[in-house]
């Protein structure tokens, strides 16, 4: 069964692109598009709906006072925030309110996908880039997700390890050396307690990190 999507966002050209996308897929089935908040509410009185897709930012209720509602009247609904918008503030007050997922929109159209599979699943998911943020924040993704003492960059080694890169790949992508990847392994898997990348992926997953 296809997951049922519903898109929010107040550009039209920006609702219909995303229609587009993801009408092209047959795991997905668009059951609406709306231009506001209150429109997508009363959509979700009369469709039935896996995912609710939004926009962060939108005249009258923005997206997190709209994840609010959702949680509150239907709380069978998934809710992933679309945005542009990676400043930490917003980031927390989007978790407060149970929000599923946080994706950014420079992301390409497969993680777009995935984050959707994610959270229509049940699980979690966070953009890399959100996740990195929060950390140079100070600030974890949930009270008890992320231990206090992973630094940013084994944050960023343990998403990195979730897409089954390999060292040289990660060292590749973050400019490091293949030793100090193996050295920030090392440290990761010390602090989360496992001893392979399996584990460190059940970690991630557990957490809601990937």
């Amino acid at each position: 069964m296809p997951i049922r999507l519903l898109i929010v966002d107040d550009h039209a050209v920006v609702a219909e692109s995303l229609a587009v996308l993801f009408g092209t897929n047959a795991d997905f089935e668009v059951v609406g598009t709306a231009r506001n908040a209150q429109q997508a509410l009363d959509l979700l009185e009369t469709t039935p709906t896996d995912v609710l897709l939004t926009d962060l930012a939108m005249p009258g209720l923005d997206g997190i006072a709209l994840v609010g509602q959702v949680r509150r009247h239907f709380p069978a609904v998934r809710t992933l925030l679309l945005t542009m918008n990676e400043d930490a503030p917003k980031i927390r007050d989007a978790i407060r309110v149970g929000v599923t997922g946080y994706v950014l929109k420079n992301e390409d159209r497969a993680t777009l996908e995935r984050a959707v599979r994610q959270v229509a699943a049940g699980q979690r998911f966070f953009s890399e880039a959100v996740v990195l943020e929060l950390a140079a924040y100070d600030e974890p993704l949930m009270a008890e997700a992320i231990p206090a003492s992973l630094t940013a960059r084994e944050l960023e080694i343990l998403i990195l390890v979730c897409q089954e890169l390999t060292n040289q790949e990660i060292a590749d992508r973050l400019f490091i050396s293949i030793p100090t990847v193996e050295t920030h392994r090392r440290h990761l898997m010390q602090k989360v307690g496992c001893k392979t990348a399996i584990g460190l992926a059940k970690f991630a997953l557990k957490h809601g990190l990937v």
